[in-house]
């Protein structure tokens, strides 16, 4: 699958038709391995009829004909939650947050997926309801632990699958199986009523063919809960855009010795693309978020896993993995020192890694190092999902948020995955890094902010629009005054407008620019804003009222009124065509 799958339209359907094509869609494919619990068809019918009602009724449902498959490490209200354990299984009463915010904006739950034992591993195989098959050759690992939910979504059978991302299951199945895989930064999606891998670094995550899918489903997911008490808003800060021509850190070539040939040569070319689509790019060495990843298994931070079942494994349930056991079974083994000493080398690495990445806006890299065979991770089943996570398993020891989508493919024409990586709360810049490379406009996913009008120098493509940029500023849409505002053009470097307020009728409608900025942002904005410009409120023709930019009266004495062009960008063309005259 190339990147134009991801940017491919899909035509919604109602609730309940979409309900049907599902079902027939699972008959039609015959993958049983994929679901762990089902949900009886008359149930689910019954679930979109009630969402059809909601719609006849006039409520706006942005998920309304979207079906969800949910991994089952999280809870859904009267679903089994097995982990995959047949043994460890209980019945909830509550689901999950992140779920429950998804079926309130009109999804609807098909069913419970299959994983890797207790969200433990990326291979998809390690559980004893079966190995899941990748979406588009049955004998390749599909990936995991996410497996089912990843391969739900590939085979047409749902269009939303949830997941759990604590090394990479969030993404390394959204590479195999061409997919778009979205891992927030750590508690922006709250986490309560997941079963625990590591619990200070579990996330909920999303897959999707379409980025627009992908991110609305995260965005309806995010923001804090109060059933769970590491779940986070976005900050006052917050970034809402990547800038009009991104610079993005690639691994240099020693970083990439895991790659197999074909991916190599894939990343190769997916990195080559990049400058056709604005980007620049420069390589630099990520050793040392490298070696952070290997403390995810190797590392004392690994007793967050026993913590979460060890106890329960130690019972030796039937239905347990040998190999997941073998891996809870050795967390119990570190010594609280060694664990202080793992969470101090954890905050000197994310120092370096700011100090890597200052002046970049993301790291690009390869979502994994190869596709293996079922076969083959069988006979080694931990060595090569060690190397599955080399580039994935430090992102959230290290804080940092993930877009995982398909890069150009390999030369046989397989699916090849890439990531854009990003620091803690920066999610919407490696979405529109996202959006960029695969040719797709670029959704919202924070819609936190403060809108602000610009008329002159900060407006695209003017001198000082580098400034909105700076503070993360996202361009909204073009906006017009109502007529009480006249235009002057004041005497400054560089040569920017005046917007004063006259009264209704007294002016005319002048055209500028609306953005978002973060409330911190636009605190930053104000406070360095040279006299004799200023932030008021600003009317506009559509009848709100928005921050904007306008002058003291004292400063439009004396200068030319240029009310008439109805824009700066009309009277700084005119003038310096007339001055090049």
């Amino acid at each position: 699958m190339t990147v134009d799958a991801v940017n491919r339209g899909q035509t919604t359907l109602s609730p309940t038709a979409r309900v049907e094509d599902a079902f027939r869609r699972i008959a039609e494919v015959d993958r049983p391995e994929v679901w762990i619990t089902l949900r009886p068809a008359d149930d689910v019918h019954a679930d979109a009829l009630a969402v059809q009602a909601r719609l006849d009724a006039g409520e706006n449902l942005p998920l309304a004909g979207k079906v969800v498959a949910v991994k089952d490490n999280i809870d859904v209200a009267g679903l089994p939650t097995s982990a995959a354990c047949p043994e460890f299984v209980y019945l909830p009463d509550v689901t999950a947050s992140a779920v429950r915010r998804l079926v309130e904006q009109g999804a609807v739950v098909l069913g419970k997926t299959n994983l890797d034992q207790f969200a433990t591993g990326l291979v998809g195989t390690r559980s004893p309801y079966g190995a899941v098959r990748c979406s588009w050759d049955p004998d390749r690992v599909s990936g995991g632990s996410s497996s089912g939910s990843a391969v739900a979504v590939a085979l047409g059978i749902v269009d939303i699958g949830i997941g759990t991302d604590t090394a990479g299951s969030g993404r390394v199945p959204a590479a195999f199986n061409g997919l778009v895989g979205i891992k927030a930064t750590l508690g922006v999606i709250p986490a309560d009523g997941v079963v625990p891998a590591c619990v200070d670094y579990d996330c909920v995550t999303v897959f999707a063919t379409e980025l627009d899918t992908a991110v609305t489903a995260a965005r309806i997911m995010s923001g804090p809960a109060s059933a769970d008490p590491r779940s986070r808003a976005w900050p006052s800060d917050v970034r809402l855009a990547a800038p009009a021509q991104p610079r993005v850190a690639i691994p240099a070539e020693e970083n990439l010795d895991l790659l197999t040939p074909e991916y190599r040569a894939a990343f190769v070319a997916t990195v080559a693309s990049l400058a056709d689509r604005g980007f620049s790019v420069e390589a630099v060495d990520i050793s040392p978020l490298l070696d952070a990843a290997r403390l995810l298994y190797d590392g004392a931070v690994v007793a967050e896993r026993y913590t979460a079942v060890g106890k329960f494994l130690d019972t030796a349930p039937a239905g347990a993995d040998p190999v997941v056991t073998a891996i809870v079974e050795s967390a119990r083994k570190p010594a609280g020192h060694e664990f202080a000493a793992d969470l101090d080398t954890l905050t000197r690495v994310k120092a370096q890694t700011r100090e890597l990445l200052a002046g970049f806006d993301g790291l690009l890299l390869p979502t994994t190092t190869e596709h293996p065979t079922i076969a083959a991770v069988q006979a080694d089943p931990i060595d090569i999902n060690r190397r599955m996570g080399t580039y994935t398993n430090f992102c959230n020891l290290l804080d940092m948020a993930a877009v995982a989508v398909p890069g150009a493919p390999t030369a046989a024409g397989d699916p090849f995955g890439v990531m854009f990586v990003v620091p803690a709360f920066a999610d919407q810049v490696a979405v529109d890094l996202a959006a960029r490379l695969v040719g797709a406009p670029a959704p919202t996913l924070v819609e936190d902010g403060v809108e602000l009008a610009v008329f002159g120098a900060h407006l695209r493509g003017q001198p000082l629009h580098f400034q909105l940029e700076d503070i993360g500023a996202r361009f909204v849409d073009t906006v017009t005054t109502t007529d009480a505002y006249r235009l002057t053009a004041l005497a400054t470097t560089p040569p920017k407008p005046g917007l004063v307020r006259r009264g209704p009728g007294a002016g005319a409608a002048i055209i500028g620019e609306l953005f978002r900025v973060s409330p911190a942002g636009l605190g930053t904005f104000l406070a360095a804003l040279p006299a004799p410009m200023a932030l008021t409120s600003v009317e506009l023709s559509d009848g709100r009222a928005v921050v904007g930019f306008s002058c003291t009266h004292d400063a439009v004495d004396g200068a030319t009124d240029i009310t008439e062009f109805g824009s700066w960008v009309a009277y700084a063309r005119e003038y310096l065509s007339t001055a090049r005259g």
